[in-house]
């Protein structure tokens, strides 16, 4: 390395409105530390990503306890990333549930998710539920990244109208909410994500550019980029590469798949939205991976589908809605279809986890210094329960807990309980969330 003071953790390549995040890079370590062979400890970063309609129990739930189990049928594809799961059971949403209110559990599943709070049952504009676990912490490091949270999803939603029950849609369409009265908007549109972590105040300006031009944020920045090459390390060099790489091949993929648009008659979607499911899962989680990546924001959300979907999955020979098919009343050929969704989100969640695992941090990898959620607000959507929810954290927070076990908890758990831990490891020391009695041990 050539570079005679560290190269600062916040530096960023400059393009006409673009701002381009850099990973991290030895240079960035002061030089006595890399003498030491010591590590920079690297961020936690929060990720709370959804999936509609609950699991079926019998196909989801792991066999045994503790170090001593194994993978179920419905988590099968997540195999070989199970030394950095945690599967937990026993956790719930306690205001998910009626509770009074009548129907509409579905709306309820989704806005009581990361809040741990009872929705105020209206389809007008007087919406109030509780802040989410992501915007608690955001409040409290956010302020470390350029971007304090991102919001991501797959499918649009109106936050206005009667969408389940006499519950606004706000609520099925929404997990992360900034107050108790503001839900946070999501972005499906992979381009616009992605130009959202690369854009600077005239973004605009940049944005024309591009798009006159078709330029990648690549070119917009290659001069500053040629610059810094020269002035790193082979290994800095080399980790360079493999960055613009990833982030080259994400453009091309999005543009490729912005040819294809979706043709949905039940969903009002923008140009730029890819026609296959399964690219577009992926492609909004390559934004999340280069987001961490990049330490352009340490916390975010995915919602693959909004509460209540009905969505048809003919990928895996699933032709029936999923809500639809989620009222099962034990029919066999359902619960198949059920289960075969079930093993297509997770294998997405799966890919998703190779791309954090491909990303080393020093001694670890960007999994490893993360802690992923996945799970859903219901758990047997044909009787619309919300105890022992689907659950599984990904990642163990840079070390601070072993991974590899199925942990098995009281009934009615709080869930915010798990939340209220996560927050801790990353930093965010939040004291109550919701419904959370203290930090769940792991």
């Amino acid at each position: 390395m050539n570079m005679k003071y560290p190269l600062p953790r916040r530096t960023v390549l400059k393009g006409l409105g673009t701002a381009m995040a850099l990973p991290m890079l030895e240079a960035m370590v002061p030089k006595a530390a890399v003498a030491k062979g010591d590590q920079p400890a690297a961020p936690v970063r929060l990720a709370f990503i959804f999936f509609p309609n609950g699991a079926i129990p019998k196909s989801w739930m792991p066999e045994g306890d503790g170090r001593e189990w194994e993978l179920s049928r419905a988590l099968g594809p997540l195999a070989e990333h199970k030394q950095h799961l945690t599967v937990l059971t026993g956790l719930t949403q306690n205001h998910g549930r009626a509770n009074g209110d009548g129907a509409g559990d579905h709306a309820r599943c989704a806005s009581s998710f990361l809040t741990g709070a009872q929705p105020y049952k209206t389809d007008g504009a007087n919406i109030k539920v509780g802040v989410s676990v992501d915007q608690a912490a955001a409040d409290l490091i956010g302020k470390q990244t350029v971007f304090p949270s991102l919001e991501l999803g797959i499918e649009r939603g109106r936050n206005s109208g009667n969408c389940d029950s006499g519950y606004s849609c706000a609520y099925s369409a929404n997990v992360s909410w900034k107050t108790e009265t503001t839900p946070m908007a999501k972005e499906i549109n992979p381009r616009l994500a992605l130009e959202r972590l690369f854009g600077s105040p005239d973004a605009a300006i940049g944005r024309a550019e591009r798009d006159a031009y078709r330029q990648s944020i690549l070119d917009l920045v290659a001069e500053d980029a040629a610059l810094l090459h020269k002035r790193l390390g082979k290994t800095d060099q080399r980790k360079l590469d493999e960055y613009f790489t990833s982030v080259r091949e994400l453009e091309v993929r999005i543009d490729r798949d912005a040819t294809r648009l979706q043709d949905v008659p039940e969903y009002d979607l923008p140009a730029g939205i890819p026609k296959e499911l399964e690219s577009h899962i992926q492609l909004m989680y390559d934004v999340m991976v280069l987001a961490f990546q990049t330490d352009s924001t340490r916390i975010s959300t995915l919602m693959l589908a909004n509460a209540g979907s009905n969505r048809s999955y003919p990928m895996v020979g699933v032709k029936g809605g999923h809500h639809s098919l989620s009222h099962h009343r034990d029919d066999e050929q359902k619960i198949e279809d059920l289960t075969k969704i079930d093993l297509f989100l997770a294998s997405q969640f799966g890919d998703f986890l190779n791309k954090l695992k491909s990303v080393s941090e020093g001694d670890r990898t960007l999994l490893d210094n993360s802690l992923i959620l996945y799970g859903s607000g219901l758990s047997d959507a044909n009787r619309h329960t919300h105890h022992d929810l689907p659950i599984v954290l990904a990642g163990s927070g840079g070390g601070q807990f072993e991974t590899n076990r199925l942990l098995k908890h009281e009934k009615d758990t709080p869930l915010n309980n798990l939340f209220v831990a996560m927050c801790h490891m990353a930093g965010a020391n939040v004291g109550t969330l919701g419904d959370s009695t203290g930090p769940l041990k792991l």
